[in-house]
């Protein structure tokens, strides 16, 4: 096993790779963190490429040899930005030099392991490929309709009802003030469907009867599996307050299903989030390649942080 340090690659604020880092520390293993968006006011890069990739990249408090790094944590860095001083072209211009040097670096790191690549990451977090991928893999996909058809919507709705709607990614969305908004998961009543669902894709899925929800969070060849109570609708995230946790053992035929779509993502880390109904059947609603869990209780996300802190400190080895 490499002695070199552990890179964790994500913004300031994150509390999720702070408690592994946190354990990292705890562990001695080295860290150097690092966010892209400090590039290039607070990263400095001097790489030569001959055959493969060596020097340093280095932030304001640690530097690191890009041969020497064992692992990477790739989690939820800020985007690329240009130099202060710099907009419209220009700005534009440096940034997306910015992605694909510093970024192609970060992401061809010589023999380090990676927990996720940032491609599988990207490639991961495409609704239409993670429906498609989860039946395949076993698991049980509700009815979903992926449209920008304002009569194909309603046909649905009234086929499937109720009938939730879900947007495809986690966008920032921002009011006329610049208040941060949420595009929550939703109801849809066909009645209130409008042109609006032309102007882009939406996606449209039969309501899960759902009884509790379930958090899946896979890591390596350790699958925690958290039984959620206490939602109030039809997103948990919006009632933080009122929910329970317990750890339960994973059913046999979901574990299975969790392998294979890691395996075929290429996922070294997933957290999958279903509903479960009365019958206990696990519906699938989605996989985030890179979910939270440090939120859970400790007695719940400190098995998961030591997971993630095996999986870097011995590069993927069997722990």
């Amino acid at each position: 096993m490499t002695a070199g340090p552990v890179l964790v690659v994500s913004r300031v604020d994150d509390v999720t790779a702070d408690v592994v880092v946190e354990e990292l520390n705890r562990r001695r293993v080295p860290v150097v963190r690092l966010d892209p968006g400090d590039f290039p006011e607070a990263v400095g890069v001097s790489v030569r490429a001959d055959g493969g990739l060596s020097g340093t990249v280095a932030t304001e408090s640690r530097s690191m040899e890009v041969a020497a790094v064992r692992s990477v944590y790739w989690r939820r860095p800020r985007p690329y930005t240009a130099a202060v001083g710099l907009a419209g072209q220009d700005a534009r211009w440096c940034v997306q030099e910015a992605r694909h040097g510093l970024g192609g670096v970060l992401a061809a790191l010589p023999g380090a392991h990676y927990v996720n690549h940032p491609w599988r990451n990207r490639d991961a977090e495409y609704k239409p490929a993670q429906l498609a991928l989860a039946g395949r893999c076993g698991f049980e996909v509700p009815p979903t309709l992926l449209t920008n058809d304002l009569e194909d919507a309603r046909r649905f709705a009234r086929e499937y009802g109720p009938v939730v709607y879900k947007p495809l990614r986690a966008t920032d969305y921002h009011d006329d003030t610049g208040r941060a908004l949420t595009v929550w998961v939703d109801e849809v009543d066909p009645a209130e469907l409008h042109e609006g669902v032309g102007t882009t894709m939406h996606l449209f899925q039969r309501r899960v009867p759902s009884v509790a929800d379930l958090r899946v969070t896979a890591v390596g060849e350790k699958i925690f599996t958290v039984r959620i109570d206490g939602s109030r609708g039809l997103d948990w995230r919006r009632h933080y307050d009122a929910l329970s946790y317990s750890l339960i053992d994973t059913p046999s035929a979901l574990e299975k299903a969790v392998r294979a779509y890691m395996d075929a993502a290429g996922l070294v880390f997933g957290a999958f989030d279903l509903g479960l109904d009365a019958d206990g059947r696990a519906w699938w609603y989605e996989c985030n390649p890179n979910g939270q869990y440090a939120w859970f209780p400790s007695a719940i996300s400190m098995p998961i942080v030591s997971a993630v802190a095996d999986q870097l400190q011995h590069a993927g080895e069997p722990t």
